[in-house]
């Protein structure tokens, strides 16, 4: 009778258990973001300039999305990692899931209400040192799903972000600042591109939060 009792205990425990962990938002993190205390080190190792060349900035000199896996491209894939549920057909094309928006804390069961936001983004990178960079690296920048740099996020919230720094523009989300000026400061870092002052500022402030 007790290992009866004890069956049915851990049967609901399983299921109690089950019910909680479906209940929070479904998302994945974007690999390699530091931790605060990495992330401070790396802000005040970055070189501080104003942005240049910025009228030269087109969106083409780093193409994208390439072909990452069989049909499937960087948007899909992260899609596909950042999303719970995920179901795609045969173009990897995604017809079910749900995307959580770290950024502005909204849950999306349609891909076309997801974009792929850059992070840094493109412009930004450019302005900040990417112009010198060959087409085939801005591609690699681009298409990068080795660092915390595309991430699925609200696809209007990505629009208003547009090519803004933190100074000029932070997720609604005040408890996700922490994390990200930890992902910024690591694109920065990992392609050394340089910062305004304005910019590690608002990263510093950023950063407190943690």
């Amino acid at each position: 009778m007790k290992r009866v009792f004890a069956g049915v205990l851990a049967t609901l425990t399983g299921i109690t258990l089950t019910i909680t962990l479906t209940a929070q938002p479904a998302s994945a993190t974007p690999p390699n973001i530091p931790s605060a205390s990495t992330a401070a080190s790396r802000l005040a190792s970055l070189t501080v300039a104003a942005e240049s060349h910025q009228s030269t900035y087109n969106r083409d000199l780093f193409p994208h999305w390439i072909t990452i896996s069989g049909s499937c491209n960087t948007r899909e894939t992260v899609l596909k990692r950042d999303g719970s549920g995920v179901v795609v057909d045969s173009a990897c094309a995604s017809t079910s899931g749900s995307w959580y928006s770290p950024y502005d804390g909204a849950t999306w069961t349609a891909a076309s209400d997801v974009d792929i936001d850059h992070m840094v983004p493109l412009a930004e990178a450019w302005r900040s040192g990417a112009w010198a960079w060959t087409t085939s690296q801005r591609q690699t920048y681009a298409n990068d799903l080795g660092g915390p740099e595309l991430w699925a996020v609200t696809d209007n919230v990505n629009q208003a972000k547009g090519d803004q720094d933190p100074s000029t523009w932070k997720p609604s989300l005040a408890s996700f600042w922490c994390t990200y000026a930890r992902a910024w400061i690591q694109v920065k870092w990992y392609y050394s591109l340089t910062v305004q002052s304005s910019e590690k500022s608002a990263l510093t402030t950023m950063l407190g939060s943690c």
